[in-house]
């Protein structure tokens, strides 16, 4: 897939264009994506970084990174995407100067977008607007409950396997391996320690089955209170992995909660609960 962050960067060619935010790409975002790669031209997505919201000022935790987002773009057969910078000015843009400057400029025939999609200075642009500029525009009924908010509240509360539902697809969490404590190495279980942007959502605490690419893993979210510890910490214990993960990106598959994190009476009795954890993690069944 190709990524251009201006029109400039894009060939001008005949195109559906799917426009949105598209955060977490879920079965929704999916409905939109796929009525664009079915009207038959270049299949193309018109989406923004960062979050409207968030560039307005409002604080949003994201289910996704612009990296994985293109990453899951990609993989649904989008064949370019272009990624527009989101600021006050933008914001600021009358419907005709988006219209013309974005999309007219990359040779967009067809528009498919929610049938509530706004756009241009106090959102004062529709759909049919888009219409009567000539375009031929593809309305997507919204699907009913999924929502990229109601999403946020399930992991916020660790309703994984109904979020999972939602997305089409086991939610996720994703960062960079840093060093830990190294104590998980020292009970015979070596997490890979992960830190995560603080703009994207992170969810409930507790211990958690999930996977790293092929790999099962029990995961980790919270302060480690048995060791008396206050810091929020994200450990993922790969299953059958040996190997250095340190400065690698992982992308963190949740399956299923498991339990709540807490202080057990001895170590010992620490190491048993983790071994019962690594054995439902081994048969926990991947949701969507």
């Amino acid at each position: 897939m190709n990524v251009g962050r201006s029109p400039a960067d894009l060939d001008r060619r005949e195109r559906a264009v799917a426009i949105g935010t598209f955060d977490g790409v879920h079965l929704g975002h999916r409905r939109v994506i796929q009525a664009a790669i079915d009207a038959g031209l270049t299949p193309t997505v018109l989406t923004f970084d960062p979050h409207p919201r968030v560039a307005l000022g409002n604080q949003v935790e994201l289910l996704a990174s612009l990296e994985r987002r293109l990453e899951l773009l990609d993989a649904l057969g989008v064949a370019d995407t272009l990624v527009l910078e989101f600021t006050l000015d933008f914001a600021r843009l009358e419907p005709e100067e988006f219209a013309q400057a974005f999309l007219g400029a990359i040779g967009t025939r067809v528009v498919v977008a929610g049938e509530s999609f706004r756009f241009g200075h106090r959102r004062s642009g529709d759909l049919a607007l888009l219409e009567r500029f000539g375009f031929d525009v593809r309305r997507v009924p919204l699907v009913e409950g999924v929502s990229s908010s109601h999403i946020r509240k399930l992991l916020q509360a660790g309703e994984i396997e109904r979020a999972a539902e939602l997305l089409g697809r086991p939610p996720e969490i994703e960062g960079t391996v840093v060093a830990g404590d190294a104590r998980g190495g020292t009970l015979g279980f070596p997490t890979a320690n992960l830190s995560v942007a603080p703009e994207l959502l992170v969810p409930a605490f507790g211990i958690y089955a999930g996977a790293v690419g092929d790999h099962r893993a029990a995961v980790s979210i919270g302060t480690n209170p048995h060791y008396g510890g206050e810091e929020r910490r994200i450990e993922a214990f790969l299953l059958d992995f040996e190997g250095d993960l340190y400065g690698s990106r992982l992308v963190l598959e949740l399956w299923r909660r498991l339990r709540d994190e807490r202080a057990f009476a001895s170590e010992q009795e620490l190491v048993e609960q983790i071994c019962r954890d690594v054995e439902e993690t081994r048969v926990a069944t991947r949701p969507a």
